[in-house]
């Protein structure tokens, strides 16, 4: 659950202000909470039958030619918005941490150091299934907390920068909207974990007497309670420590003690190695059974090989293209991770369960999806903008 997108918290709050911010978090949290608790009720919600994959639901709710055309665009989109946002994030993390540990080291381009971090995961793609990756998986996570940790409680220790200021961003009329549209997008991108939900209870083992939902549910709570004590201090306290003046990654911000800030920049660098694998597993597996269906190939070494490495190659380039941190996770929070975070499994339970009109779920459901569907719009448009205005100042592939 918790994702690098948690460093750009306090970027987000800066354009959003106190008020509307802290709100946007909270409901963005409650949100995303009841619609992973309709994931986990969906996922046996039929007598006997596990959907195990998203495209499974929607096969289910939408029917076998349409459910795949409402979900898996949106999946793929959260999955590839994600690996691409985490090489970026690798890159300059690892770039940070190298530059601070050897201060006297020749200074290599940022695109460099995304190369350097990408070329890791043509070999960590190789691990075969979602088991294999568990211990990756679990470093992953350990880091996240700590590194968010350590971004909190070094904007507390830095504390309150001289003549630090609270108003917003100053832009003009029409760029300052649209910032504020993809800090919605920066804050919608921090809940990603959605789009794997229902693969990752595919694995937990499933009986009348003690159904996955059980277990999952409990996963599910423990990882919302790490969620908002990761979340909501690193957004709150580092606009507090910066105000309008925080970069869109926090962490770079922060200087002193040079030893735990490098120390953070190697967690996320962790962090977002083993992230980037459980994130692609699901898109690895759907791409070899169709690679092997339509070439009519074996699966295998060779098939893997050559279907996982060209995709890690395809994020590559793409994140060493348009290596805009703050606007790739508005674009992507918006487009993709809004209507599988916020209101497609809203719009499922609908459907499937049929509660009756104007009772409690029925209008929380409705509710939830009014408010994705205008994040989802609005950020989409607000970090598209910003990626083609930044693009125009940015010299490609220096």
């Amino acid at each position: 659950m918790v994702g690098a997108g948690v460093l750009s918290l306090p970027y987000a709050i800066a354009y959003l202000g106190w008020g509307p911010g802290m709100a946007v978090m909270v409901i963005s949290w409650c949100m995303t909470l009841h619609t992973m608790w309709l994931l986990v009720q969906l996922h046996e919600s039929t007598p006997g039958v596990r959907f195990d994959r998203y495209i499974d639901l929607a096969r289910h709710t939408f029917g076998p030619k349409l459910g795949p055309w409402i979900v898996l665009p949106q999946q793929m989109i959260v999955i590839v918005g994600c690996n691409i946002v985490y090489m970026v994030t690798g890159g300059t993390c690892l770039q940070k941490f190298i530059e601070m540990v050897c201060t006297d080291c020749a200074r290599l381009r940022h695109s460099y150091w995304i190369i350097i971090f990408g070329s890791t995961h043509f070999l960590l793609a190789q691990l075969p299934d979602f088991n294999s990756v568990s211990g990756v998986s679990l470093a992953a996570a350990v880091m996240s907390l700590c590194y968010s940790t350590i971004a909190w409680a070094g904007s507390l220790s830095k504390g309150r920068q001289p003549d630090v200021s609270y108003a917003y961003k100053h832009t003009s009329g029409a760029d300052s909207i649209f910032r504020v549209f993809n800090a919605l997008g920066q804050i919608s991108f921090a809940y990603a974990g959605h789009a794997v939900a229902l693969e990752i209870q595919a694995t937990i083992p499933s009986t009348p007497e003690k159904p996955s939902k059980l277990a999952m549910w409990k996963g599910a709570i423990g990882a919302y309670f790490i969620n908002a004590i990761c979340y909501f201090p690193v957004a709150f306290i580092g606009y507090w420590a910066f105000g309008q003046d925080v970069t869109d990654n926090v962490l770079v911000a922060l200087q002193k003690p040079s030893w735990l800030i490098a120390a953070a920049n190697l967690m996320v660098v962790v962090h977002v190695l083993g992230s980037y694998q459980v994130f692609a597993m699901p898109l690895f597996d759907l791409m070899e059974k169709g690679v092997t269906k339509k070439l009519k190939v074996s699966s295998g070494i060779p098939l893997r090989l050559v279907v996982r490495s060209s995709y890690v190659a395809f994020t590559l380039f793409v994140a060493v293209t348009f290596p805009f941190f703050g606007d790739l996770l508005g674009f992507f929070g918006g487009f993709g991770f809004a209507p599988t975070s916020y209101f497609l499994p809203s719009i499922i339970w609908l459907i499937l369960k049929k509660p009756k009109r104007f009772s409690v779920q029925w209008l929380i459901n409705w509710v939830g999806i009014f408010i994705g569907v205008f994040i989802m719009m609005a950020s989409t448009i607000g970090g598209f903008r910003n990626i083609i205005a930044d693009s125009s100042t940015y010299e490609f592939y220096q």
